[in-house]
């Protein structure tokens, strides 16, 4: 084998493992709030985690489940609403809301599956239901499951779930 050779095998095998270590590790080292802002689909969320005092929480012990609206599910909000609830003032109906979306416990969606309902942290059931494959959350769809973090599981959806 040529120099050459020997050594573009050498890049490739260092390429591959490093890809494999990366993508191995990357994303259960982290824990939720580092596993959204990584993503980069999640911004609108973790500014609302940020402004309700929910990060801390989100990066402890856990497990969570998070139901996690992308950026595309609060812009579908009507105009103003989040701005609003962003506000200090509308603080507790911003914490109602986000916690609505998180479940205790490591749920995936081997687990989510097999349930109509789970009690979110802030005590409200959340409706779930399966129809030909398809995860219904409430109102919204999950578009991505099982994205493992360090304390618990991220479950993307295409729209913010409100309670009742």
């Amino acid at each position: 084998m040529t120099k050459f050779k020997t050594l573009m095998l050498m890049v490739v095998a260092v390429l591959v493992f490093g890809s494999v270590q990366a993508f191995s590790g990357s994303k259960d080292s982290k824990d939720i709030v580092d596993t959204a802002v990584e993503a980069g689909s999640f911004t609108t969320l973790v500014a609302a985690v940020q402004a309700a005092g929910l990060e801390e929480t989100l990066r402890g012990d856990g497990p969570f489940t998070v139901f996690a609206p992308t950026d595309e599910a609060f812009a579908a909000l009507a105009e103003g609403t989040v701005e609003n609830l962003l506000k200090p003032e509308n603080k507790e109906q911003l914490v109602a809301i986000l916690t609505y979306h998180v479940v205790p416990g490591k749920v995936t969606s081997a687990d989510v599956v097999k349930v109509k309902e789970a009690k979110s942290v802030n005590g409200k059931g959340i409706p779930i239901a399966v129809n030909d494959g398809v995860v219904k959350v409430d109102n919204a769809t999950v578009v991505t499951a099982d994205i493992m973090a360090s304390n618990g599981v991220i479950h993307v959806i295409d729209a913010v779930i409100i309670p009742d």
